[in-house]
């Protein structure tokens, strides 16, 4: 994954320098409880809004220049988020387990097989009831000007089909500095299994 990395040495599309409303929005309205993990965190925004809202918060990244950026915004800010570069797709190794799970566009840039690597990975960290998040480019999105593989709501429920109860996947927006008004995208609420 070294063109993340290389991405963070400029501001990548997607880094908009705040949390993305979707999530400020499952905030507000309680759904994110408990120990947060931010899965493909990138340069941190939703990993020190959640614990500036009181969560222990770590974020995971596998770009270690994502990684620096984000541990000096926390300092910056006098906040208390951790940050570690991790494999999405061996997210066991970290030896921890949270409550909640949130992923804003990571689950599109796995391959078909990574998609079930990555459903793994998820359930070694997140507790029985655990609560998984996800925010990705919609296939509702026109594909003119490139960026991510654009996912179906299909492709979510399959992902998630084995256990796993999935609770919505609603028409959402992505921000990002090519969309003004937001790009077409899917947010998604799964619970692990008890």
């Amino acid at each position: 994954m070294s063109f993340f990395d290389e991405s963070y040495r400029g501001i990548p599309p997607w880094d908009i320098g705040r949390p993305q409303q979707e999530f400020v929005k499952l905030s507000d309205e309680g759904e994110v409880v408990g120990d947060v993990i931010d899965i493909g965190c990138g340069t941190g925004e939703h990993t020190i809004f959640f614990a500036s809202k009181g969560h222990q918060a770590l974020g995971v990244d596998s770009a270690p220049r994502a990684i620096e950026r984000a541990r000096e915004k926390a300092k910056e800010r006098g906040s208390k988020a951790e940050f570690k570069v991790a494999d999405a797709l061996k997210l066991g190794s970290l030896k921890r387990q949270f409550d909640s799970a949130i992923d804003c566009g990571l689950f599109h840039v796995f391959t078909d097989d990574e998609r079930v690597a990555y459903a793994k990975s998820l359930a070694a960290v997140l507790r029985p009831r655990g609560r998984y998040f996800m925010l990705v480019f919609s296939d509702k999105e026109p594909a003119g000007w490139g960026g991510p593989r654009r996912i179906s709501k299909q492709e979510i429920v399959e992902t998630f089909s084995d256990g796993w109860h999935i609770n919505f996947v609603r028409p959402a927006k992505f921000e990002s500095i090519f969309h003004e008004g937001g790009g077409e995208a899917w947010l998604a609420g799964i619970t692990k299994p008890p």
